[in-house]
């Protein structure tokens, strides 16, 4: 996972912990794609202003899944629940039973968490 991916992420997760300019700031960066000074221009802040915001929110969200760990678990059964999926669908194929009913519902406990 990129690191901007990563971060991302974990802004999806625990952004409502930050101060809203620091979620603005990062939002924005990581998920607006927006440069330094295009954040900088529009919050009226210098550079410096928007960068202190956004590394003072990557520390905190970066501690915060050290302690927790949910987005480390959310990617976990993402990952296992595909992998089952999988195997449902190869099941199904080498042995002609059909379990859709079955893959369905794995698909949608999937869609749940994505």
């Amino acid at each position: 996972m990129s690191k901007d991916l990563g971060m991302s992420l974990l802004l999806d997760f625990y952004g409502d912990v930050l101060t809203e300019p620091q979620r603005e700031a990062m939002d924005l960066f990581y998920n607006g794609d927006l440069s330094l000074s295009e954040i900088a221009e529009d919050a009226g802040i210098t550079r410096q202003g928007v960068r202190d915001r956004i590394v003072k929110g990557e520390k905190i969200l970066t501690e915060l899944e050290s302690k927790l760990g949910l987005a480390k678990r959310f990617g976990s059964v993402e990952k296992d629940v595909s992998f089952i999926i999988g195997r449902l669908r190869g099941i199904q194929d080498s042995c002609g039973i059909d379990l859709s009913d079955v893959i369905g519902a794995a698909e949608d406990i999937k869609n749940r968490f994505v």
